[in-house]
């Protein structure tokens, strides 16, 4: 039977408005949004006037990869061993029984991309998940979604500890540079022998996979950014630590950020100049981004308290929700499925007390794929 969600204080993501209506849940899918929908043939939660949002989406994260409260046998989200692992996919290695997604989804987080962490200049890819499921395959919304890149401090860290390269910035962008040529010129031969790491990059250099630059630091980002538009690339710069310091760069470049972690402490030097009031500059500057937790870095379950503080810091309430929700899925190329309530899309969605950044309060209701996976009892099913 389907399910009418009544009397919702509902948010429409897209234009930016909040409103009345009734939303029509059909199996897995929205059907129907409306400011009032004949409840007689259907299964009815009265929400009484409360807020409901899409289901916030972390559009870069490591759970299930490293793992809550298993220590050093559990964080497995980094290959050391070659500074190009671009065969490696994260689908492989996550653990669905991570407790991370249930406290994912008891905070209202319904959707995260999640994949390996940044010691290697390309890395493997990054899969879309839904935060429930018995089984990896019930979870997936894209299994290949991204591809991983880092610049910077970390993969120099992890090979100058093994006296190999990349050991500067200087080898980090030959190799990155050197790979991409090299798998321009693999895929252009008809007949060769598969090379599983330069094939791996085949959806890349056609601008069909996002490629994820990790980079913090400004002079990082701008070589991020060079490199990307020398090989035409459909990326998106993660972290950005430093982004709004150069605000005006990355608005006249068009580039895409995910920003985050940023109610984080500053264990390197790349994250001295870290600021929660970093999204408000981008907003001013008209730049799109998104939010993410970097999950372990903030724990999963405060995606909307970290989104709450940049409010606190300047950010537009409204801004601060696109930021973990449609932008995060639009960065990521899953806005088809999630995001957003709209005809069509899964039936992701969370229902609050009062606001998803009132710090003070928990869901009070969180439906994935039209099934109701976490409740507080408020609400009675008719």
């Amino acid at each position: 039977m389907k399910i009418l969600i009544k009397n919702a204080n509902f948010t429409d993501i897209i234009n930016e408005k909040e409103f009345k209506a009734d939303i029509l849940i059909n199996k897995t899918k929205i059907e129907k949004v409306a400011p009032l929908i004949d409840e007689k043939k259907y299964k009815i939660i009265d929400v009484n006037g409360k807020t409901v949002t899409p289901g916030l989406v972390d559009p870069h994260c490591h759970i299930g990869l490293y793992e809550e409260g298993v220590g050093e046998v559990g964080h497995l989200g980094n290959e050391k061993s070659d500074p190009i692992t671009s065969n490696l996919d994260a689908i492989y290695a996550i653990n669905p029984k991570d407790e991370a997604f249930k406290n994912a989804l008891k905070a209202g987080v319904t959707s995260v991309v999640t994949g390996p962490g940044s010691a290697n200049v390309i890395g493997g890819t990054f899969t879309a998940l839904k935060t429930y499921g018995e089984n990896i395959e019930e979870m997936v919304i894209k299994e290949k979604a991204a591809m991983k890149s880092a610049l910077g401090e970390n993969p120099i860290r992890i090979y100058k500890n093994q006296n190999r390269s990349p050991m500067t910035r200087m080898a980090i962008a030959a190799i990155f540079r050197e790979t991409l040529i090299k798998a321009k010129n693999y895929l252009k031969k008809e007949d060769k022998d598969i090379d599983f790491k330069l094939e791996a990059l085949k959806d890349v250099l056609n601008k069909d996979m996002i490629l994820k630059i990790h980079a913090h630091r400004s002079d990082d980002i701008i070589t991020a950014v060079k490199i990307a538009k020398e090989f035409n690339l459909n990326f998106t710069i993660e972290h950005c630590s430093e982004g709004h310091l150069i605000a005006k760069y990355l608005k006249s470049n068009n580039v895409k950020v995910i920003l985050g972690p940023l109610m984080a402490s500053k264990p390197k030097y790349e994250l001295k100049n870290l600021t929660l009031k970093s999204a408000s500059i981008l907003e001013e500057n008209g730049i799109e981004f998104a939010l993410c937790t970097d999950h372990p870095v903030i724990p999963i379950e405060y995606h909307a308290v970290q989104a709450g503080l940049t409010i606190r810091e300047g950010l537009s309430y409204m801004k601060a929700l696109k930021a973990i929700t449609i932008n995060a899925a639009k960065l990521t190329n899953i806005d088809d499925k999630v995001g957003s309530l709209e005809e069509g899309k899964d039936a992701d969605l969370v229902v609050w007390e009062s606001s998803p950044f009132d710090i003070l309060k928990k869901p009070l209701l969180v439906m994935i794929n039209g099934e109701v996976v976490y409740s507080n009892g408020s609400f009675i099913v008719k």
